[in-house]
């Protein structure tokens, strides 16, 4: 079993981390003070081929696979969690796609999605459906005299929703049959009957906007139908499989960036005479530390690999969700201790790692809806 990078995967993990650096670093105190969407690194990753990740070549994308996502996002999560997570539920749309439209809907949406500049969007919560997808009340009822789609509903805690250029809508289009009446519908930014409702004022994350969306008679195309009529519950899991390995890999970047600082913060930080890296009670929390993230990290890449190569990984990817959030939310408090009160000041990037790292544990998918995927796979 080989655990090396190739050479280009190298010289991707080189190209991100440098883009992290000198693009994404710059602006990401204002980026979370002032609730900025990263329009212009969106722009940036565009041009160099990251918001392809996972697109063929043939529609204008960087043809790699999630493995080399959770490369990109990784890196950049170091930096700006914001940015990180803006890339990567932009892909969720791209993949949808890729798995489930028609060659018209690919010719169409994967070339503006991989190197156009658009930004996809991917909507399954309601107010009374999170956890409880069967919940879920929006409708999608197809118009036989005009040959429409028309929505009615909400959706709720939607990232990068108000942002999004297309998203893929999950809506009944035949309410009496629950689930199984669920279908996907592809829904464009000022399509009339579309609008934007509350933007969430959140803990952290708030580079990506989480707004509320507001269907009010709102009619598509039918040929904006993603998939078959009645398949778009298990469209929307098997999407959240993949999902699922990109917010780890962001709760893995945050995990890095924090052990990152705290290392340097260690070797400057002079108490009692000495560098604070010499006292062992804080070398057993960098051991500690480094030890979940190395195990979260090849979770997350075992899961990748599953993907990227085929095989089944909803139980993996649940496992590497759930153990690289955790990760995240111990690490960047343990990360913080280090610092003492300078890391519970805005002058410091600790403290809004440790805002940005708690979200990875509930969005797509809570910590306890993982651990009942994970113990339904080795229980049955």
């Amino acid at each position: 079993m080989d655990f090396k990078f190739s050479e280009a995967q190298l010289m991707l993990q080189k190209m991100a981390r440098e883009f992290a650096e000198n693009e994404v670093l710059p602006i990401a105190e204002e980026v979370d003070k002032e609730h900025k969407f990263p329009a212009e690194n969106f722009a940036k990753m565009a041009k160099i081929g990251f918001t392809g990740i996972g697109t063929p070549v043939e529609y204008g994308g960087s043809g790699v696979s999630d493995i080399e996502k959770v490369i990109v996002v990784t890196e950049i999560a170091k930096k700006c969690a914001s940015t990180a997570a803006v890339l990567s539920i932009h892909t969720i749309f791209a993949q949808a796609i890729m798995k489930y439209g028609t060659d018209e809907q690919k010719k169409k949406y994967l070339p503006l999605m991989a190197s156009g500049g658009w930004l996809g969007g991917f909507a399954l919560t309601e107010p009374n459906a999170g956890s409880d997808a069967a919940a879920a009340k929006t409708t999608a009822i197809l118009d036989e005299k005009t040959g429409e789609y028309v929505l009615n509903g909400t959706k709720c805690f939607i990232s990068g929703g108000g942002r999004a250029n297309a998203l893929v809508i999950f809506a009944l289009t035949d309410p009496s049959k629950g689930l199984k009446g669920m279908s996907g519908i592809i829904v464009e930014k000022g399509t009339p009957g579309f609008s934007i409702g509350k933007i969430e004022d959140k803990m952290g994350l708030n580079g990506s906007e989480t707004v509320e969306l507001v269907f009010d008679d709102c009619r598509v195309p039918k040929s904006n139908l993603l998939g078959k009529e009645g398949k778009g519950f298990v469209m929307a899991m098997t999407c959240l499989d993949g999902a699922r390995i990109g917010i780890g890999a962001q709760a893995l970047g945050i995990a890095e960036g924090a052990l990152e600082e705290s290392i340097k913060y260690m070797h400057e930080r002079v108490q009692f005479g000495k560098p604070i890296a010499v006292l062992q009670g804080l070398q057993w929390y960098i051991a500690d530390m480094a030890t979940k993230i190395e195990s979260a990290k090849w979770l997350i890449f075992y899961a990748a690999f599953l993907k990227a190569t085929g095989q089944d990984h909803t139980k993996i990817a649940a496992m590497a969700k759930y153990n690289a959030s955790t990760t995240a939310r111990e690490v960047t408090n343990l990360a913080l201790q280090i610092h003492g009160g300078y890391g519970y000041m805005r002058d410091y990037p600790l403290e809004r790692m440790y805002r940005d790292a708690k979200i990875t544990e509930i969005y797509e998918g809570t910590s306890e809806i993982h651990k009942v995927v994970i113990s339904r796979a080795v229980l049955n």
